[in-house]
């Protein structure tokens, strides 16, 4: 029997495991807020506390502004469904996520978008530029992941997770944009910071005239600046995001 109910899901499982259920669910309508979201083609991921090595991803065929908090698809590391769901979850997503959630144990939560903007940098030799203050706050914890086709090869995840390592943001070229975050709120910030940085690369490279980089020693200063200053940054803005939302629509919380 499928268990898709606010009430059934909440009977199985802990009040841990439903507060993540409604900060995932969340960042699935802030995505749409901010102009994230391709249809039903790009996931996010919750890595569930315990042993089991368990995972929340969207369910298949739902927009993300429909998504709920249960109706999220729980599954383990073998895309096999821990709690009856009438949705699928898409192999593409999973290979990815799982990928990742397989080595990195500091992480909760990866998000992976196809914008626009991030599409474009990920197709461009040079890949994001130190020509921002946003890009500077990115550009210490950046790796690449060369195109493979769509993810759904199982030898791709060793390349993936290799190319990662302990990176929290990923440009997957020709393909779209990752971050990793120790919270939903962390990985949300990354995202955002991310995706804003490349959104100024293609408005600064429409002028038409030449870039000024920033130099290797300002990033570097940066980098060490952005660790006191984005330290607890994702767990200091989740609040008033999630209030923002509770002003819009309270259904993600169903």
């Amino acid at each position: 029997m499928n268990v898709t109910t606010k009430t059934e899901i909440q009977q199985l499982v802990s009040t841990e495991e439903w507060q993540l259920r409604v900060d995932l669910a969340a960042l699935y309508r802030l995505a749409v807020l901010y102009g994230w979201s391709d249809l039903i083609f790009t996931h996010i991921s919750v890595r569930l506390p315990g042993p089991e090595n368990h995972f929340l991803i969207n369910p298949y065929g739902l927009l993300f502004d429909e998504i709920t908090a249960s109706s999220l698809v729980k599954v383990d590391m073998n895309c096999n469904k821990v709690i009856d769901s009438p949705y699928a979850v898409n192999p593409a997503g999973f290979t990815i996520h799982s990928a990742i959630h397989e080595v990195r144990e500091d992480i909760q939560c990866v998000v992976h978008t196809h914008t626009r903007a991030g599409v474009a940098v990920a197709a461009q030799k040079g890949g994001l530029l130190p020509i921002s203050q946003q890009s500077t706050f990115v550009w210490s914890s950046l790796a690449y992941h060369d195109y493979e086709g769509v993810a759904v090869r199982d030898d791709e995840k060793a390349r993936l997770q290799a190319d990662l390592g302990m990176a929290n943001h990923l440009i997957l070229r020709n393909h779209g944009l990752l971050t990793c975050g120790k919270t939903v709120g962390d990985a949300f910030l990354s995202m955002y910071g991310l995706e804003t940085a490349c959104q100024v690369q293609l408005a600064a490279q429409s002028g038409g005239t030449e870039l000024i980089h920033v130099a290797q020693p300002v990033l570097d200063g940066v980098a060490e600046a952005a660790k006191i200053t984005l330290k607890g940054g994702g767990s200091f803005i989740w609040p008033a995001l999630l209030r923002k939302l509770d002003r819009i629509d309270l259904s993600y919380k169903d």
